[in-house]
């Protein structure tokens, strides 16, 4: 990931981050502000709310918006910050960083697989971690089931999760997962009786999720 921010960097903007600059501890904020800084200028999309991410959150913020759009062809992401990976495994030889890829092909994330993270003492902290941190796409609370079943022990296990319907947007050339989703979310319009398709379901990996 942080090799494909410094291979994407945007032409014209000032002092190209090196890998070791962003694996530097406040190195992705430094970063993100010099970005922001070209992207106001030139009109392009900013990281919102860069002050109050993590460096992992960071490094992730920049991939999306600097090199993300340029993986035409297939291409596996890997060494994803562990910020943003808080079921993955962390790497042995650097904890910041975690044992997970991703796969993208024209733009878009079709798989993502990674390293289970099989230490309950290590998963409840990232769980705590997240609910005190808050926000909208975080858990409000946590999973303590989940804690439970991890504690009576989880051999090494990985594995990984294909969008079938972003893989049928490609083959077909579709353009809103809209047109391919087999059982879109229905929520009924306002002033009308009848149920419509929802927005959501268009566009990112997110709204999939948030579909399933």
């Amino acid at each position: 990931m942080r090799e494909a921010i410094v291979q994407y960097w945007p032409e014209g903007a000032t002092s190209r981050p090196t890998i070791a600059e962003l694996a530097q501890r406040d190195g992705p904020r430094g970063i993100a502000e010099r970005y922001n800084a070209f992207a106001r200028a030139h009109g392009a999309e900013t990281i919102v709310g860069a002050e109050k991410l993590s460096d992992g959150e960071l490094t992730g913020a920049l991939f999306e918006v600097i090199a993300e759009g340029h993986l035409n062809q297939p291409t596996f992401i890997y060494d994803f910050p562990t910020d943003i990976s808080p079921l993955s495994k962390q790497k042995a030889d650097d904890p910041s960083l975690t044992e997970r890829f991703e796969l993208f092909i024209a733009g878009m994330e079709i798989a993502n697989g990674f390293s289970e993270l099989n230490d309950p003492l290590d998963q409840e902290r990232r769980f705590l971690a997240q609910v005190a941190k808050g926000g909208q796409e975080v858990p409000k609370e946590v999973d303590v089931d989940y804690i439970r079943a991890l504690s009576h022990g989880l051999p090494p296990t990985a594995g990984e999760g294909i969008g079938i319907d972003r893989l049928v947007m490609l083959l077909t050339d579709s353009h809103a997962i809209r047109e391919v989703v087999l059982f879109p979310l229905l929520r009924a319009a306002a002033g009308d009786a009848e149920d419509s398709s929802d927005p959501a379901a268009e566009g990112t990996g997110e709204a999939y999720e948030k579909q399933k």
